[in-house]
């Protein structure tokens, strides 16, 4: 039953999250096609920039399904989630970005042909660089998703083929390419809605490169020298240089502005999940002053204390573990699309393995951690001391960059996730990172999810194309590697 109501709670949220995004959406049913559209490019774009991110940082998704797999998390007393038994209305709600803000990008584009406005190029091109980050989110969860006829026509939406995920990197590169070279700061752009970059192209190029920077990492293991080509071409092209470069969404301290789950929103969460003992026994053993801004203090032992991951049955009293920090439930905390702390160690990365990117891989590493660091609160000089203690080493980059680029995405749970099986890093001391539930309720996994099966609904609504990705993938299982994956 408890299920069932989450799922009927994600569809719920799909009717608030399209009112949202296309306010008029009723009057569109009865437009006329030759006529100019009441709903504006700018109307739509403010929707599809905060739909998709409210979707994305959705308790049900960044944390049910990023922060536990992870391991950032632990569950307080309930520990399925946690022992890889999927919630499905995190899983629905994720896939609702079809219907949302993909659909919603569709729209603009039809309604910019339409009409042939000024600042149509720009905008069209910012609304693809949105579709190419929702895209890549979608395909690092599931693998094969509908793609090239996924927005080709309201029917297709429910019944469109499911594309190779290799496939889609390059239809990805290909998109980001082509709106890299659409994207034009001497014509018109958005002159409100837009509230990530107020339509500045210049920033959207930057975040384009950023994020085939992000793309070409993630496909290091499986295709090297295609990666380099990408991340060298994104780098040289030019990626974030500061935070001021940074894509995030940016909420308000007021509802229905707020962080999409938070301390201020009366539901509970934080009494739900504590901070894991991977992660906090970690930054004990590093001396991160990142701690106390990622944890609260547990009454009991008057101490942070992280609870083992997938311990089980828990009997002990919610006192004895540390709560995420109050700072991670802040009703203004960022979504984020990409940060500045990402790109550089995915530099820091590149030129580790001897890449063309512009700078050194210390230096890269350095600047992702005091950027993380800024960004929770800690002062200079204590960012100073533990680089001193937690130096780059050439020779150990992997599990160095690794680890610290794991700790930087904290409460960026899905991107976390991805790094986590993209990598496969280990401590810096070469000890083992991460534990195996005490109990796994999935028994096509043996160690962590690779992937999110796909939503159950998709088995009967798009059988079809449904049973041929699950065939050409060699099954729909969250123990079925991604083609990226080692």
């Amino acid at each position: 039953m408890k299920k069932y109501l989450k799922i009927q709670f994600a569809i719920a949220l799909l009717v608030i999250y399209s009112l949202q995004s296309c306010t008029k959406g009723f009057e569109e049913l009865n437009r006329d096609p030759t006529k100019p559209t009441a709903v504006t490019p700018a109307l739509l774009i403010t929707g599809i920039e905060k739909t998709a991110s409210d979707i994305m940082y959705h308790q049900f998704v960044n944390i049910n399904i990023g922060n536990l797999y992870a391991q950032y998390y632990s569950q307080t007393q309930n520990e399925s989630q946690s022992q890889y038994q999927l919630d499905e209305g995190g899983n629905n709600l994720l896939w609702t970005l079809y219907s949302t803000s993909l659909s919603n990008i569709q729209e603009l584009e039809r309604i910019n042909q339409l009409n042939a406005e000024p600042g149509a190029k720009n905008q069209n091109a910012i609304a693809s660089v949105l579709s190419a980050w929702i895209y890549e989110v979608l395909t690092d969860t599931y693998g094969n998703v509908p793609f090239s006829e996924a927005l080709k026509g309201d029917e297709l939406i429910l019944t469109s083929k499911y594309d190779d995920s290799k496939s889609i990197y390059d239809g990805l590169i290909t998109m980001l390419d082509e709106q890299i070279a659409a994207l034009n700061a001497g014509e018109p752009t958005f002159s409100n809605g837009e509230l990530i970059y107020n339509g500045a192209p210049d920033k959207w190029k930057k975040l384009a490169n950023s994020l085939k920077l992000r793309i070409g990492c993630r496909m290091l293991n499986a295709d090297p020298a295609k990666a380099q080509t990408i991340i060298e071409q994104a780098a040289s092209a030019g990626v974030f240089t500061s935070i001021n470069d940074e894509a995030k969404f940016t909420y308000l301290k007021d509802v229905p502005d707020q962080f999409p789950y938070n301390d201020q929103s009366g539901g509970g969460v934080s009494n739900q999940y504590f901070v894991s003992a991977t992660l906090v026994d970690f930054l004990k053993e590093t001396n991160d002053p990142r701690l106390t801004k990622y944890a609260r203090v547990a009454p009991t032992p008057n101490d942070i204390v992280g609870k083992p991951y997938g311990l089980g049955d828990f009997t002990g009293g919610i006192d004895r573990f540390s709560l995420p920090s109050s700072q991670v439930y802040s009703p203004v905390f960022p979504g984020y699309i990409m940060s500045y702390v990402e790109v550089q160690f995915a530099l820091a990365e590149a030129a580790a393995r001897g890449f063309s990117v512009g700078g050194d891989a210390a230096t890269f590493y350095e600047n992702g951690v005091r950027a993380s660091m800024k960004f929770w609160g800690v002062s200079d000089t204590d960012a100073d001391a533990f680089l001193l203690a937690n130096p780059y080493d050439q020779a150990n980059w992997k599990n160095i960059i690794g680890s610290q680029k794991w700790v930087a995405l904290y409460n960026q749970g899905l991107q976390g996730w991805f790094e986590r099986t993209r990598l496969d890093f280990k401590k810096p001391n070469g000890d083992d990172f991460f534990v195996i539930p005490a109990t796994i309720l999935d028994n096509t996994v043996t160690s962590v999810p690779f992937r999110v099966s796909y939503p159950l609904a998709e088995s009967s609504n798009n059988r079809d194309n449904y049973n041929e990705a699950k065939q050409a993938m060699g099954g729909d299982t969250k123990g079925t590697k991604l083609w990226w994956q080692p």
